[in-house]
């Protein structure tokens, strides 16, 4: 899979993340790794890219992740709870500084009045800094969902990224 519209964000994640000499890791649910694919799509990634959990399942991200169970059930899968413990479970069970997780739902089917096809959650964690947690919500079929999350992480990544180098 190529990632045309995403190289130059992917490029400039690569370079910021080189400069510091530190290591980024994904925890993906509804995108299943897209974006540690177009990370590694990247010539030379694993100076930067440490790993990547497909997450898919709430065993997964019980299991891979730590993620309490609780957690879950009390506030469903597609949560900012949840994308947070994503995250920070990968930030504490990896030799990563940088765990960005999503999860979401893509569709067709799973969408609720609550929660319609194409709500997603991110989160991006770094060290001891604030994390960021965001609800977006896009449109289009589920290539067009999953597609914009890839977006929006890399997007995210690259701001924060840049953001701490000034």
């Amino acid at each position: 899979m190529h990632f045309p519209e995403e190289q130059e964000l992917i490029d400039r994640i690569a370079v910021a993340l080189m400069q510091r000499r530190e290591r980024l890791g994904t925890a993906e649910s509804c995108t299943g790794g897209l974006i540690a694919a177009a990370c590694t799509s990247l010539s030379g990634s694993s100076q930067w890219f440490e790993r990547g959990v497909v997450s898919y399942s709430n065993e997964s991200k019980t299991e891979l992740l730590g993620v309490p169970a609780a957690l879950i059930g009390l506030h469903g899968s597609v949560s900012g709870e949840v994308a947070l413990h994503m995250a920070r479970g990968l930030l504490a069970h990896a030799p990563v500084d940088w765990a960005l997780a999503v999860t979401g739902i893509a569709g067709p089917t799973g969408g609720s009045t609550d929660k319609p096809v194409g709500t997603v959650w991110l989160a991006l964690v770094h060290g001891s800094s604030e994390p960021k947690v965001w609800q977006e919500l896009f449109s289009g079929d589920r290539h067009a969902v999953r597609t914009a999350t890839l977006r929006a992480g890399l997007m995210a990544l690259c701001e924060a990224l840049e953001d701490k180098d000034r």
